[in-house]
């Protein structure tokens, strides 16, 4: 359960993106490391889902890349999964590093397995008071990748357009096959009024 806030601009789609991370820590071995431009990391069937959250560690040579032990939340960087063995961070210019010279790990929370999961989330005056608006798995609002391991929230501009609200609070609930729910992130939500329409 995570504290966020949510920006949303009058008039133009809103979209945000979550991935649920839980234990335990995964810890795949690194067996190169390539100094360009993003970095390259050769992390033989890593199965990192693409866009998850990384941290590396205990590498040896290339030691600019570690993160602090334990890793902080500004150690873990979005990878881009290029292929079963090949992972890229495009926030990682590794071109003036060190020569990778051997070990390491690529480190991140497990994914949350997301089969028959449905999800839900009010976004209200402030807690326990009038709803403004709801987002659903039901009504298209919110969408499950279950492969990607992704939960993605939208509201089209035309929805967004018609907000008088400015600001409100929410919570995002996903409900287990079996009927468990889990708060997954909550927060504040504001709405800046439209410039262009």
């Amino acid at each position: 359960m995570a504290q966020t806030e949510l920006a949303i601009q009058q008039g133009k789609t809103f979209v945000r993106t979550l991935r649920w991370e839980s234990a335990p820590i995964e810890y795949e071995p690194i067996t190169a490391i390539a100094a360009t431009a993003p970095v390259s990391l050769t992390v033989p069937g890593h199965g990192v889902p693409d866009g998850w959250r990384i941290a590396i560690v205990s590498v040896k040579g290339m030691t600019e890349i570690n993160a602090s032990q334990p890793p902080k939340a500004k150690d873990y960087q979005q990878a881009t999964v290029v292929s079963t063995d090949t992972i890229e961070i495009n926030k990682i210019n590794a071109s003036g590093f060190a020569a990778y010279t051997s070990g390491g790990f690529v480190q991140y929370n497990s994914p949350v397995p997301l089969d028959g999961y449905t999800a839900r989330m009010a976004i209200k005056d402030k807690m326990r008071g009038n709803e403004y608006y709801r987002l659903t798995t039901e009504n298209g609002d919110i969408t499950i990748d279950v492969t990607g391991y992704k939960i993605e929230l939208s509201i089209s501009a035309e929805v967004t357009a018609g907000f008088t609200f400015l600001s409100g609070v929410y919570d995002l609930e996903m409900v287990s096959p079996d009927g468990v729910v889990s708060q997954l992130i909550y927060g504040e939500v504001t709405v800046a009024p439209e410039v262009t329409d």
